[in-house]
């Protein structure tokens, strides 16, 4: 069959796979290479304080960082997901959004599991694994670990409540999963009262609250086109009232 012939719809319909399947690509590569630099600073890390008979606090206390910076990073994208101007933003696409979402919750979760591990094996931390799961359970600094506790309970209720997404009603899981905010806020304080002994790690944990605050504020005071439409039908009925 001469190529003059082919039915031209067969690109069409081609087309969007193959752009299909070159995101998937770029996001499992990205993941990927996201998985080995996350690999080599932990190696890096172990490598550097081998030896220190403190290294296991430093581990953990690493780990803890970089879950936070991770957790900051979720709350980010979901506000993102959610914002009422998320119609204008073309790009990145909304599936690819999600999937960033989901890939960030995932790593989140096993730095601040590698965290909780090694500050359990560490018998000078004074945390322990009655500390690490219980309240007020650690000797070292308890209301600031209770703290940490707490937020990890709620960032595993919003993760499982992601999870039921398109099973249950919206009503239902949305509501819960908003508890995210709720998890960076103790995280938040956990990091302040039991981690912040430096300026470089004060000025981290506070510029990234407000820049955290700053997004929750435009999240959740922007208007939608319904809220337009709605202010719109309320003055004119106001008009026709008069």
């Amino acid at each position: 069959m001469a190529i003059d012939h082919i039915d031209p719809t067969i690109d069409k319909h081609a087309q969007p796979v193959a752009v299909r399947l070159g995101r998937g690509v770029a996001i499992v590569l990205g993941i990927s290479i996201s998985t080995g630099i996350s690999a080599w600073a932990v190696g890096t890390a172990i490598a550097s304080v081998a030896g220190n008979r403190n290294q296991m606090w430093l581990l953990g206390r690493a780990a803890g960082i970089t879950s936070y910076a991770l957790l900051l990073s979720l709350v980010a994208s979901g506000l993102v997901l959610s914002h009422p101007w998320r119609a204008r933003w073309r790009r990145p696409s909304p599936a690819t959004r999600i999937r960033v979402h989901v890939s960030v919750a995932a790593f989140t979760l096993v730095f601040a599991t590698l965290h909780i591990v090694v500050l359990v094996q560490d018998k000078y931390a004074g945390v322990g694994l009655r500390g690490a799961l219980l309240p007020m359970a650690a000797t070292y600094r308890p209301m600031a670990v209770t703290l940490g506790v707490i937020g990890i309970y709620s960032g595993l209720l919003a993760g499982l409540t992601a999870l039921l997404a398109g099973r249950i009603t919206a009503r239902i899981w949305w509501p819960i999963h908003k508890v995210a905010i709720l998890a960076l806020v103790l995280v938040w304080l956990h990091g302040v009262l039991a981690g912040s002994d430096s300026p470089a790690l004060r000025w981290m944990y506070y510029s990234s609250s407000f820049f955290i605050l700053a997004m929750a504020v435009s999240r959740y005071t922007a208007r939608t086109p319904a809220d337009l439409v709605a202010e719109l039908t309320s003055e004119s009925h106001k008009n026709v009232r008069r």
